[in-house]
């Protein structure tokens, strides 16, 4: 009996090995490979709620894939535009270019995003709707993505589709080849694509904007455990008098993460994914926890109740992914865009010096402080605002050297500076001196971070990572811990372990469950998932293969996924 059961094992474990020898995109094995990006997804939450989730949704992956549990990001630009763009490309914002969601465009003058793109124009809008002026494109990626790579492999043959409630978000995961990128119209709450993929919007696209899918997502309720209503998606005007987008109505809610399912779904059927020659791959990232936690900490219960739903959404979804596309037919990478910080009141209770401050202030201050500095270059005009009520506020005519606050990224007007005759890294070295006066821990020169001249701090490499040539001059910032860039609530953005830490996992038959300690960055998702389907890493990837998470990899010890609990 011994014997026998030792053959048992051995053929199941020589079939594991089989399997994943033989995955490959050029023979669709596996035939769907979805990466799974959940916005603002701290890593210690899905430990933390773990006993809270029911079987098939995150567990699935904590329990039966190859989970990773201490996985950070090695840069400072921790925000969504970065991050999206570090789990496609293997690189940090040093590779892919994309060091913010927005920033000044001196040439512009005037703020841009990550992806926005004149040259293009939305499609999918319901008759009727306004929609953005121009649409979005992966244009500012200096880099390609794991799909472009599928894309080449396979002469285009692979099928890449992204898709998520932000357009950067769906856009920047899957590159410049990608059959489309999928993403909500925020007024309408339409699902819209852009020009940049195809001329016109896709019949099935075009019924499902109006098959009234997104209306039955209106008019619902949020409540606590007590059936208080807490959070509703009812129509409201907003503090301006206009309609709420449906962004903002539906966007905190756990519906945001069923609506974006229904699409994905849309997407896999329609297109016909996973039922082709090679391996098809589709991004789908998770928006809603984002917009929700910005607003309640990671700490609140009615943020806990998102993930909960969220991961009965994600349940839902692999047990159609099993139904749609065939058990042992897809692999599934899961990860996140960045982490948060703690609410500042709840680490304050715990005696944790947090507090909340303005960028906006922290602007009027450096522009007052500027201009005195730079009093006797100016014409009178411009030299000091033209009310004393405080030394802080400016006035139209003031000369606003300091532009716009991205916290922690300062952004200068060039303008300005040339006409008191200062150049770009006298100009940063002069802001990056008043910061430290007004608290600031350190600061890092977008001129040094060039240079790879960035002072020998712990976070010397987070920085140099960060960089990019993109946008005018700037200044990156560092305040000490829990001090949150935002007037209200709570954000993201610096390289302290809570906006760094995110989740890691893999599963499909080609990976080994259990659970893995060692130290993993999000650069490694594109490269392992290169490695599975045999195609080059994406061409600037600095991550490593993680070999070890391979069921064809004997000799590596594990804990166990029971060891969790």
């Amino acid at each position: 009996m011994r014997r026998q059961l030792r053959t048992v094992i051995a053929l199941i474990v020589l079939g594991l090995w089989a399997v994943a020898s033989f995955a490959s995109a050029y023979n669709a094995q596996p035939k769907l490979v979805v990466i799974v990006v959940v916005d603002q997804l701290r890593g210690d939450l899905l430990e933390r709620y773990h006993d809270d989730f029911a079987d098939g949704g995150f567990r699935l992956l904590m329990d039966h894939g190859a989970w990773f549990t201490s996985c950070y990001y090695n840069y400072a630009a921790t925000k969504t535009a970065p991050g999206h763009s570090t789990i496609g490309t293997g690189t940090y914002s040093l590779g892919h270019g994309i060091f913010a969601n927005e920033w000044w465009d001196p040439r512009e003058r005037r703020i841009v995003t990550s992806v926005e793109d004149e040259g293009t124009r939305p499609l999918g809008l319901p008759s009727g709707a306004e929609g953005e002026k121009w649409s979005a494109s992966p244009h500012n990626l200096q880099t390609d993505t794991i799909g472009d790579e599928l894309k080449l492999a396979t002469g285009g043959k692979a099928k890449v589709f992204g898709v998520a409630l932000k357009d950067r978000a769906a856009i920047l995961p899957v590159g410049f080849s990608a059959n489309a990128a999928f993403f909500l119209d925020p007024q309408s709450g339409a699902f819209v694509t852009s020009t940049y993929y195809m001329a016109q919007a896709p019949e099935w696209l075009v019924k499902f904007n109006a098959s009234g899918t997104r209306e039955s997502y209106l008019n619902r309720e949020v409540k606590d455990a007590a059936g208080n209503v807490i959070r509703s998606s009812a129509p409201v005007k907003n503090d301006k008098g206009v309609d709420a987008s449906f962004y903002n109505l539906v966007g905190p809610t756990p519906w945001g993460n069923d609506y974006t399912v229904d699409i994905a779904r849309q997407i896999i059927e329609n297109e016909k994914l996973g039922s082709g020659p090679v391996t098809d791959l589709l991004s789908v990232s998770f928006s809603s926890p984002d917009i929700l936690g910005h607003k309640v900490g990671p700490d609140a219960a009615e943020d806990k109740a998102m993930l909960l739903a969220l991961d009965r959404t994600l349940a839902g979804f692999f047990n159609y992914l099993d139904a749609q596309i065939g058990k042992g037919n897809w692999a599934v990478a899961l990860s996140a865009d960045h982490g948060v910080a703690p609410m500042s009141d709840y680490a304050g209770k715990l005696h944790i010096p947090a507090f909340n401050f303005s960028p906006e202030d922290l602007m009027n201050q450096l522009n007052y402080m500027l201009r005195l500095q730079y009093s006797k270059q100016l014409t009178p005009k411009v030299a000091t605002p033209a009310s004393k009520k405080s030394d802080a506020k400016t006035s139209e005519d003031a000369a606003k050297f300091v532009v716009y606050i991205d916290y922690p990224t300062v952004h200068l007007d060039t303008d300005t500076f040339a006409k008191v005759n200062v150049g770009e890294a006298g100009a940063e070295k002069a802001v990056g001196e008043l910061m430290l006066k007004l608290g600031f821990r350190s600061y890092t020169t977008k001129t040094q971070m060039a240079a790879g001249e960035v002072r020998n701090t712990v976070f010397r490499q987070q920085t140099l990572n960060a960089y990019s040539p993109l946008g005018g001059w700037y200044v990156t910032g560092l305040y000490p811990p829990f001090q949150v860039g935002y007037a209200t609530g709570t954000g993201h953005a610096l390289p302290y372990s809570y906006d760094a830490h995110v989740p890691l996992a893999f599963y499909g038959s080609a990976f080994r469950s259990g659970i893995y300690r060692e130290s993993v960055e999000p650069v490694d998702l594109a490269v392992t998932l290169s490695s599975l389907l045999r195609t080059n890493k994406p061409a600037s990837a600095v991550g490593r293969v993680l070999h070890e998470a391979f069921a064809d990899n004997p000799g590596v010890e594990v804990a166990p996924a029971a060891a969790t609990k």
